[in-house]
C-alpha cells in the first residue's frame, strides 16, 4: 500500500511550501481538507493563503523563523475558512523547514509537512463530547507521536518548555501551562505558559509542604485531576484564592517521574470545563511522562555545556594590549557533539623586549577531551618556549619534542586502549609592528593569506616542516616578508577551510571571495572576523555553543592581523591610496623545487583582475623560465619579487628574479629538440621591457609588462 493511501486513511493530508517561488503543494488529502476538490494541485501561495484565517497566517512566519533556527519541527493550529468566511475547520500543520542559502546570501526553505484535521470544542461545550469519536482517537495516536518527537528534538530547558506549550492535544488543549521544579525541600516554578509575567510569584519557593496541588503531587508521586473550580475550592481551600484570579474551568497536576524519581510537577489548566476521562488522563499522563525525559535530557546537556563552556575559555587565552599601528581580531568555534572542546588554539605572545610579539594559532589532532588536554599542555609550552626569546624556528623544534614525549606517556598510561600518537599543525608568526616584517614557522599547518588595500587577495607559501609531535627532532625553516601599511593577514585551522564538504581548493576559494567582498562590507577587522565564521556556519560569538555549535564538523580557530593604512579596515580609514600597489615576494630554495608551481600560482593570483588573460600567461611562463633557470645554472636560491602599480587598465607589472651568481644569461639559438635555452628569446618575445642588473653578489633579471585591452592590437607581440 502507498504511503499515500494510509495517510488518506487516516484523513492527514501532505503539503509543501516552497518559500523561494512561492508556490505550495497539495495532495487530494490535504486539498479536501482546505476545501478544494480531492485531488494534488499546485497552487500559488496567496491561494492557499486565502484558504487559512489571517490572524493563523500572520502567526506562521514567527513559528517558522524559530524552528528553522532550533533545528525542529514547525507545528501550527489553522482554521480553514470557507468563501463566505466561516470556520470550516481546525487543521494542524507540522512541518519540518529545509533550509537553503542562495548564493547571494539569502536563506530560502521548503516546509515539507502534513496536514490533519482537529477536533476542537465549541464554547459551552466539554472536551468529553469529543473524546468518544473514533476521529479522536486517531488524532491522539498522532498527537502523542507528534509530541515524542518534538520533545525529543528539543536541546534545552527553554526549547523543551517552548515546545510543551505549542502542543495541541486534540479536543482539550490547555490554555495554562506550568513546570514546577524541586530544589531540596522547596518547589518553585522553572518555565510557564499562558500567564502574565510576575504571576508566578506567589508560586516561587513553595515549601513542600504547602497545602497546593503541585506540592501534593510531587509529595505523593500521584496525578490530581480536578474537573471544577468547586473541586478546587473543596480540595484545596488555602491555595484556591491564588488559582481563583486566572478564571480557569479546570486543572490538571502530574508529577514527573524519571528513573522512579520524582524532580517536578506538571500543571495543565483549561479554561472550558474537562471531564477528565480515561482517554484524556492517558494522554496527559503520557505527555507527562516524554516531558519530564526531556527535561532530564536537557538538564544533562545544560550541565555539561556549562562545564565544557567553562573548560573551553579557560584553556582559550584573551589578546593582549593594544599595538601600536597594528590591530588583531581572533575567534574560536568548537566542533558540535559531545563535549563540543576539541584541539584547536590561538594565542598572542609579548616577546621580550617589549617591542615584538607573536600570533600563534595551531591544532591538535582529534576533537575529544584528551586532545583539549593536549591543547592546552602545548599552548602553554609554546608560549613559554616564547617568552624565552627564543626564534621561531627554534620554538617551533622544542615544542615538536615537548609534543612527543607527551603523546609517549599517554601510551604508556593507556597501553591496553587503541590509542596512538598525537600530533598537531601549528603556525607560529613573529611580528615587528614598527617595521611590518613578519618570520613565519610552519608545522603542517595552512599558509597564511594576506588582502592587499585593494582587495586583492594571495595565499603567501612558507617553508615548513612536519607537524609537531611526529618526529623529535625536526628543523623548521623560516619565511620573512613584510605585511606592507593597510594589509591583513588571516591565519587559521583547517576547520575554516574544509566545513561543508569543501576540500582545501573549494574551500580556500570560497574564503578567498569573502575575504574581497569583505573589503567593500566590513568597517572593522571584527566585522571581518564575524563574517568569515558566519559566512561558513551563520551567526556566531567568539564562543558559540548551542544548537548551531552542534551541527559543526571541525573546530574553527581565526586569526586577523591589520597593519593599520588606507584599505585596513582597521579603523584607520578606508580609502584606497590613489595608485595602489600590489607586492610578493617569494624564495625558491635548491631543495623546494616543487615551490615553482606556487611561484606561478603567486602570479596568478597577484594578476588575477587583470585585463588580458594572454599577458597573464606571458607572465606565468617567463616567471617559470626563470625561477628553473636559477635553480638548474647556479647553486643558490632564486628570490621572487612581483609588484603590479598603476590605475586598472593601465597597471604595469614589474617581476625580478634575483640569485647569489655572477654569470650573466646569454642569447641562445636551440634547436627544435632542445629542452633548455629559450629563456633570453621568451623574454624578448613576450616581455615589454626586460633586463639584468648586476648586484654587488650576484644578479637580477627582470622584466616588465604593460597592461592593455585584448582589443588593442598593440597589445599583440612585435613579429620578427
Amino acid at each position: 500500500m502507498r504511503t499515500e493511501d494510509v495517510l488518506a486513511a487516516i484523513a492527514t493530508g501532505l503539503w509543501r511550501w516552497d518559500n523561494a517561488s512561492g508556490t505550495v503543494t497539495l495532495d487530494g488529502e490535504a486539498a479536501r481538507l482546505l476545501g478544494l476538490p480531492a485531488e494534488e494541485v499546485h497552487l500559488p501561495e496567496v491561494a492557499v493563503r486565502s484558504r487559512f484565517h489571517p490572524v493563523d497566517w500572520n502567526e506562521i512566519n514567527g513559528i517558522v523563523q524559530l524552528a528553522v533556527a532550533e533545528g525542529t519541527l514547525a507545528e501550527a493550529l489553522l482554521r480553514v475558512m470557507d468563501e463566505d468566511g466561516r470556520v470550516l475547520r481546525t487543521v494542524r500543520s507540522r512541518s519540518k523547514p529545509l533550509e537553503n542559502r542562495t548564493a547571494d546570501g539569502r536563506t530560502d526553505y521548503q516546509l515539507v509537512g502534513t496536514l490533519q484535521e482537529i477536533a476542537a470544542p465549541q464554547p459551552g461545550t466539554t472536551a468529553a463530547h469529543t473524546a468518544i469519536t473514533g476521529d479522536w482517537r486517531r488524532s491522539r495516536e498522532a498527537f502523542l507521536l507528534d509530541a515524542g518527537r518534538a520533545l525529543a528534538e528539543a536541546r534545552s530547558t527553554a526549547e523543551v518548555l517552548r515546545v510543551a506549550a505549542s502542543l495541541s492535544m486534540p479536543g482539550f488543549t490547555p490554555d495554562g501551562l506550568a513546570v514546577f521544579g524541586v530544589a531540596g525541600d522547596r518547589l518553585s516554578v522553572i518555565g510557564h505558559h499562558g500567564h502574565n509575567p510576575g504571576d508566578e510569584g506567589p508560586f516561587t519557593e513553595m515549601l513542600l509542604e504547602t497545602d497546593y496541588p503541585a506540592a501534593e503531587v510531587v509529595r505523593t508521586g500521584r496525578a490530581l485531576y480536578l474537573p471544577s473550580p468547586e473541586e478546587y475550592k473543596r480540595r484545596f481551600p488555602a491555595a484556591w484564592p491564588l488559582a481563583r484570579r486566572f478564571a480557569r474551568a479546570s486543572w490538571a497536576f502530574l508529577p514527573l517521574i524519571v528513573a522512579g524519581r520524582t524532580m517536578g510537577a506538571w500543571m495543565a489548566a483549561f479554561k472550558h470545563p474537562v471531564s477528565f476521562s480515561p482517554d484524556e488522563r492517558s494522554v496527559l499522563t503520557t505527555v507527562a511522562r516524554m516531558l519530564a525525559q526531556a527535561l532530564q535530557r536537557a538538564g544533562v546537556a545544560e550541565s555539561e555545556r556549562e562545564l565544557t563552556t567553562g573548560l573551553q575559555r579557560a584553556m582559550m587565552p584573551t589578546l593582549g594590549p593594544e599595538i601600536p599601528g597594528m590591530t588583531v581580531a581572533a575567534r574560536y568555534v568548537p566542533t558540535g557533539g559531545g563535549l563540543q572542546v576539541g584541539g584547536d588554539w590561538y594565542d598572542m605572545i609579548p616577546l621580550p623586549g617589549g617591542d615584538r610579539f607573536a600570533l600563534v594559532i595551531g591544532d591538535v589532532q582529534g576533537h575529544d577531551v584528551r586532545a583539549a588536554g593536549l591543547m592546552g599542555q602545548l599552548r602553554i609550552a609554546v608560549r613559554a618556549y616564547a617568552s624565552e626569546g627564543h626564534r621561531p624556528d627554534a620554538v617551533l623544534s622544542r615544542a615538536s619534542r615537548f609534543l612527543a614525549g607527551l603523546t609517549d606517556s599517554y601510551e604508556e598510561d593507556e597501553e591496553d586502549e587503541d590509542v596512538g600518537p598525537r600530533f598537531a599543525t601549528c603556525l607560529y608568526v613573529e611580528c615587528d609592528p614598527e617595521t611590518g616584517m613578519l618570520e613565519v614557522a610552519r608545522a603542517g599547518h595552512p599558509d597564511p593569506v594576506v588582502r592587499m588595500t585593494d582587495g586583492t587577495v594571495l595565499m603567501r607559501p612558507t617553508a615548513g616542516g612536519l607537524p609537531l609531535g611526529i618526529v623529535a627532532d625536526t628543523d623548521y625553516p623560516t619565511t620573512r616578508f613584510t605585511l606592507e601599511p593597510g594589509e591583513t593577514m588571516m591565519l587559521c585551522t583547517d576547520g575554516l577551510i574544509e566545513t561543508g564538504g569543501h576540500d582545501l581548493d573549494t574551500g580556500w576559494a570560497r574564503l578567498r571571495a569573502i575575504l574581497e567582498t569583505g573589503t567593500h562590507e566590513s568597517e572593522s577587522l571584527e566585522k571581518l572576523a564575524d563574517l568569515l565564521v558566519s559566512a561558513v556556519h551563520g551567526p556566531s560569538s567568539h564562543h558559540t555553543t548551542g544548537p548551531l555549535a552542534d551541527r559543526r564538523e571541525d573546530d574553527i580557530a581565526l586569526v586577523l592581523l591589520c597593519r593599520e593604512g588606507p584599505g585596513c579596515g582597521c579603523g584607520a580609514g578606508l580609502a584606497h591610496p590613489a595608485r595602489p600597489v600590489r607586492r610578493t615576494m617569494l624564495t625558491v630554495a635548491q631543495a623546494e623545487p616543487e615551490r615553482i608551481a606556487g611561484a606561478r600560482q603567486q602570479v596568478r593570483q597577484l594578476l588575477h583582475d587583470w585585463a588580458d588573460e594572454d599577458q597573464v600567461d606571458s607572465a606565468v611562463l617567463m616567471v617559470s623560465e626563470m625561477v628553473t633557470n636559477v635553480l638548474m645554472h647556479t647553486d643558490g636560491d632564486a628570490l621572487l619579487v612581483a609588484e603590479a602599480a598603476g590605475e586598472h587598465g593601465t597597471r604595469r607589472l614589474r617581476v625580478e628574479v634575483a640569485d647569489g651568481s655572477d654569470e650573466l644569461p646569454h642569447k641562445r639559438h636551440p634547436g627544435e629538440m632542445a629542452s633548455s635555452g629559450r629563456g633570453v628569446l621568451l623574454m624578448e618575445m613576450l616581455a615589454d621591457r626586460w633586463g639584468v642588473d648586476p648586484r654587488g653578489e650576484g644578479k637580477s633579471i627582470w622584466f616588465e609588462l604593460h597592461e592593455q585591452s585584448k582589443a588593442d592590437p598593440e597589445n599583440l607581440p612585435d613579429t620578427p
